[in-house]
């Protein structure tokens, strides 16, 4: 069997309808907290004011702060469109292992339902990184440009 290129591999993808549902649930789920970051939208602080929160307070460096934003933002973005999906998918992935483990391992592993811990747990976080990865092992799916590319990639010259 011949050898996959890098960009076939990076767009392969079938028609499956199941990797469309979850990008676009992963999609809608991570949008409104990029937003948050980006436009102060949903409540947030907006660009600026996040960068300096999370040096001040996290001790996060502003790159790292930019490219959780970045994941958060710009791949839900492209888990819309279906365009870049594997990329997307671990962006958000990294994103929400660094916050779960920085932030809210500490808390125990639920949510704070009844507000009686000191914060949230970490099931949010362990759903959207089990979306992600299936995502990265799946592709995109239905109705995408990802699609679209491996479609053309796998067309002889």
């Amino acid at each position: 069997m011949p050898k996959m290129s890098t960009t076939r591999r990076l767009f392969a993808t079938n028609d499956a309808l199941v990797p469309f549902v979850l990008r676009l649930t992963l999609a809608i789920v991570m949008f409104p907290h990029g937003a948050q970051k980006v436009f102060g939208w949903f409540g947030g602080q907006g660009f600026s004011a996040t960068i300096q929160t999370f040096e001040q307070y996290l001790h996060i460096p502003a790159v790292f702060t930019v490219l959780a934003i970045a994941a958060e933002f710009l791949g839900p973005l492209g888990l819309l469109f279906g365009l870049l999906t594997r990329v997307a998918a671990f962006g958000i992935a990294v994103d929400m292992i660094v916050a779960a483990y920085m932030n809210h391992v500490k808390n125990g592993f639920f949510m704070n339902w009844t507000g009686k811990q000191a914060g949230e747990g970490f099931e949010f976080h362990v759903l959207v990184i089990g979306i992600a990865v299936a995502l990265m092992i799946a592709g995109a799916g239905r109705w995408s440009v990802d699609r679209a590319i491996a479609r053309k990639e796998n067309r002889p010259l």
